[in-house]
């Protein structure tokens, strides 16, 4: 029975014995005297007899209705939208076409299984003698909220008729809710699997069971549970010192050395033969009806008869009920049923560390609390982590991120470092309550425990100073304050000092031999970089493209070179080469600078202030000559190539040793935040710890179940390495033109239309049927076939034409060009596909419109000679593979972007904007993101702006990641539409 199928229904419940035998009748509505039928609203196939108005008074009347077990209701009705009438409603429609008898009954459904999720049901044995679980003990809040959904009942919720001629009786609403409550406490808690699991259908399987010679226990039993008082012991701890053992932690003092008579003991009102009193237990009774009134056992008596009355007539035999099902599972309370008016019962200290253990679960069950005093389980005792660097270990030679430091534990009390003394006292304890500076602590177990240990813990540096930035470490998924001491936390202090701005040096002028002006956000980056790289801890220049990280590395070369801290490695793609040749030879002249690329390379003669430019590919050929040349500083730049800690590339940077090391991206997190855990144990190693251990306790919690603990404090540990400027921040590029992006919304052709949901269709068909690895490739290959559609059938089919009237997106796409072209303005056009800018160079050469045409093929010197003749002027349209120009160029000749394709990732996206918006450029620019309606494409926006709110809030997108989704949100997803 799904919800659509309520409308135009009404809604009653008819209960049964037992409770889960009752039944929610769905029936059709009677019409009003002198209406027309409505006639059916659905498929009804039982009857149901209600009571209708008569001239007379009522009459029964048999109408259509079905009926629904509790169970097919909970169902049926848990969505149901609240009416939109009050209490006074005589039925009909409520909103979403749910009638408001069927939004009535929705609300007691919903509180009903409020109610059983609290735990409140307690077992019975119903009127015929077979066993029950009714709704309770309902406290007043609950009391309120049975009245208020009775008061607000339409007729048509309660209209079946009771049983009997004359006259015509209704049941009453408040009778009827409890009624339901009562059927949905004994339906949940029954299963197929539970008499197994029990041992007994008794109260577990679906058939009735007789339970009669049960009543009289149950009665007790649910007396004690639903009484006017609930009891409890309150726990009194002594404060003569002189009384207290010195054995056992409930038995310490602050100086003593008397101990305590014997271990055990009656425990009596007198405090037992031979046994010292450490505690009291008092006994105290709450009111049920008014749960802030709570007496002592040993003056409820003695109290006005206004009091008295709260706790009810059965107050005394509540007391005795709960003190002798208290005494089955702890027999010291035996001694209390002995007192003439039991009051309270005098603990020793094994009788008090009983009440330490599992004794207080026990009594709880049992319907006995035991409390405590409010300042001992405030708990002023707490764990605190210390790490320093080992003793004896401390020279001149520096501090390295892979030294070694101590990580030991320590306790603190109210805040307040405990002396060793103190400590030691601590760790001897055998239970969990102590007596310390005059006052009794609650010392939890697995406190206890580990310092008992009494183990020191060593841990590399990297590791120490992650902790200590985090503020916090984990410990059996608990997160433990830490300290630091010594220079690890000199180091820590003085990163978050960087971080906030409050440090000194937070500025560097230009260094001696720059030929250009530093911005004021670039000095504050190159003495950022300076501070790190000084300190021997590296870090992550994460600058948006085209807020010059080339020359603020520049810059701290030459700055670094006043210091004689040798030569500077920097690798980057293939692609870059030449262009951080021309850039230092263009902002450090007097900089010896080197191309190790090619052939003829070598590392001859290697200057002190050099500047050594290679590949990755390089890199990974010759790190044993890179590692062995002694490179002051090694810079990666786009260093996402290396996201893949496992990748040659990876292993190959590792290799090469120096002084520091810079990353530099745009995109410190693409996909996943192991690609910042690669990035940061390169320049950091240590800081996250192992990837195994960072994905399962950081990586995991915040990438698929955001958690906001986890998440901060991972950017409290990583940003202090990340230096991340946008172009968007507040005084970071305040001349730097504005920057508009519009989706262009595209139709299909007919072509494209059949050939899309022919895919879809085949597609889906086998993926439901797929997992794994498996699966995940058809998906993948599902979302390129799919793109390459919405591109152009000719992409897909892979032809080389005819190219007009079968795109939506070149029809568009030509228009577009047309009206930028013939106003004088160049263009960027993006694509992952280099197979659909070869078409799009095909088509736009066919109607006269000159282009260049960038891809992964085209040698490194035609690449410089391309953008030299396209910034130039040269030639409108300038075609680029996403993959290998979205980094890298300049090209602010251009002032519109074009991107035919979405590549999903919208780092990605914005770095091949950057192209064109970034520093030097002096016009707005304008992006044109090409959507073709009705598809994927049209609903992938909100999944990319996850993406990006993840990095964001790391460090403040691939596709891999749709592989994941489910069948139903794949096919949702991928689906066509209509516009």
């Amino acid at each position: 029975m799904t919800a659509d199928r309520l409308a135009g229904c009404e809604v009653t419940f008819l209960p049964a014995d037992p409770p889960r035998q009752g039944r929610f009748a769905l029936y059709e509505p009677v019409p009003a005297r002198g209406s027309a039928p409505r006639g059916s609203v659905a498929d009804l196939p039982d009857q149901l007899e209600v009571a209708v108005p008569a001239a007379n008074g009522a009459r029964r009347r048999k109408v259509p209705a079905r009926l629904l077990t509790v169970a097919e209701a909970a169902v049926a009705l848990r969505d149901v939208p609240a009416a939109s009438t009050g209490g006074a409603s005589t039925g009909g429609a409520s909103t979403g076409g749910a009638s408001t008898s069927a939004s009535a009954w929705s609300a007691v459904l919903v509180a009903g299984l409020v109610l059983v999720a609290r735990g409140r049901l307690v077992p019975s044995v119903s009127a015929t003698g077979t066993d029950e679980w009714r709704a309770g003990p309902l406290d007043p809040h609950d009391e309120r909220l049975l009245a208020d959904l009775a008061a607000a009942f339409p007729p048509a919720a309660y209209a079946a008729a009771l049983p009997g001629r004359s006259p015509i009786r209704l049941p009453t609403p408040a009778a009827l809710v409890h009624a339901a409550w009562d059927a949905l406490a004994d339906t949940l808690p029954r299963s197929a699997a539970a008499p197994v699991v029990t041992g007994s259908p008794l109260f577990s399987g679906r058939e009735a069971q007789p339970a009669g010679h049960l009543r009289s226990w149950l009665l007790d039993a649910s007396r004690g549970i639903e009484g006017g008082a609930t009891v409890a012991l309150r726990v009194e701890l002594d404060g003569d010192e002189d009384e207290l053992g010195n054995e056992g932690g409930a038995g310490h003092t602050d100086v003593g050395e008397d101990q305590l008579g014997n271990e055990g003991g009656g425990g009596g009102a007198d405090g037992g033969a031979g046994a010292a009193r450490v505690a009291t237990a008092v006994l105290e009774l709450t009111s049920r009806v008014e749960p802030s009134l709570v007496v002592d056992a040993a003056d409820l008596f003695g109290s006005p008869a206004a009091v008295l009355a709260r706790f009810g007539a059965d107050a005394e035999t509540d007391l005795l009920l709960a003190l002798r099902r208290g005494a089955r599972v702890w027999p010291p309370l035996e001694e209390l049923l002995h007192q003439r008016a039991p009051a309270s019962l005098a603990l020793d200290e094994a009788l008090l560390d009983d009440l330490l253990g599992r004794v207080p679960a026990e009594l709880a069950a049992a319907g006995i609390e035991v409390r405590w005093p409010a300042d001992l389980l405030a708990g002023g005792l707490a764990l605190q982590a210390t790490v320093a660097e080992q003793p004896g270990k401390v020279d001149e030679a520096g501090f390295s991120l892979a030294d070694l430091v101590e990580f030991r534990w320590q306790a603190t009390l109210d805040g307040e470092l405990l002396s060793p003394e103190e400590i030691d006292q601590l760790a001897e304890a055998k239970r969990g309550l102590v007596r310390l500076r005059g006052r009794w602590v609650a010392a939890d177990p697995d406190l206890l425990a580990i310092l008992q240990e009494r183990r020191t813990r060593r841990l590399t540096a990297g590791e120490a100073l992650g902790a200590l930035l985090a503020g916090t470490v984990q410990v059996d998924g608990q997160s433990v304050p830490v300290v630091g001491e010594g220079r690890v936390a000199d180091l820590a202090g003085m990163l978050d000092r960087l971080h906030d701005g409050t440090g000194d040096g937070q500025t560097i002028s230009a260094p001696a031999g720059l030929a250009a002006e530093l911005r004021p956000y670039q000095e504050r980056g190159v003495a950022w970089l300076a501070a790190m790289v000084g300190s021997g801890i590296g870090g992550c220049l994460a600058d948006d493209m085209g807020l010059g990280k080339t020359i603020q590395v520049i810059s701290l070369h030459l700055h670094r070179r006043s210091e004689q801290a040798g030569p500077t490695l920097v690798v980057c793609p293939t692609t870059l080469l030449a262009n951080w040749e021309r850039e230092v030879r263009r902002f450090a002249p007097d900089v010896p600078v080197r191309r190790y690329h090619g052939a003829g390379r070598n590392l001859d003669d290697l200057a002190p202030d050099e500047l050594v430019v290679s590949s990755y590919g390089v890199a990974r050929l010759d790190r044993e000559a890179l590692g062995a040349a002694g490179f002051g500083l090694v810079v990666a730049d786009e260093a996402q190539h290396a996201k893949n800690p496992a990748s040659e590339t990876a292993r190959a940077l590792r290799a090469i040793k120096a002084g520091a090391r810079v990353a530099l991206t745009g995109t410190p997190v693409e996909n996943r935040l192991s690609d910042l855990w690669a990035i940061l144990d390169w320049t950091t190693p240590g800081l996250l710890g192992p990837l195994e251990r960072f994905t399962r306790t950081v990586a995991t919690p915040v990438e698929r179940y955001r958690d906001p603990v986890a998440t901060e404090r991972l950017a409290r540990t990583v940003r202090p390495f990340i230096l991340r400027r946008r172009k968007t921040d507040p005084g970071i590029a305040p001349d730097l033109p504005p920057r508009t992006v519009t989706d262009v919304p595209v139709p299909l052709t007919s072509e494209q239309v059949t050939l899309y949901e022919a895919e879809v269709r085949e597609a889906l068909a086998k993926i439901r049927s797929k997992k794994g690895f498996e699966r995940q490739g058809l998906v993948l290959r599902l979302l390129t076939v799919l793109k390459q559609i919405c591109n152009h059938p000719a992409h897909y089919l892979h032809q080389a034409g005819p190219l007009p009237g079968r795109s939506g997106k070149f029809a568009a796409l030509e228009e577009l060009l047309g009206v930028i072209v013939a106003e004088g303005d160049q263009t960027l056009v993006f694509s992952q596909f280099v197979e659909c800018l070869a078409l799009v160079e095909a088509r736009l050469a066919d109607i006269g419109v000159p282009t260049l045409f960038l891809h992964g093929k085209v040698p490194a010197k035609r690449r410089a000679s391309m953008v030299d003749e396209f910034q130039a002027g040269a030639v409108p349209v300038f075609l680029l593979s996403l993959k290998s120009a979205g980094v890298g160029l300049n090209l602010t000749g251009a002032t519109h972007v074009v991107h035919v394709d979405r590549w999903w990732n919208p780092a990605v996206e914005d770095q091949a904007t950057d192209r064109a918006h970034r520093i030097g450029q002096d016009r707005p620019v304008q992006v044109h993101r090409l959507i073709a309606e009705g598809t994927l494409e049209d609903r992938i926006a909100e999944l990319i702006e996850k993406k990006r709110s993840l990095a964001e809030a790391v460090v403040g997108g691939g596709e891999a990641w749709i592989a994941a989704l489910s069948d139903d949100d794949l096919a949702a997803l991928v689906e066509l539409g209509r516009p």
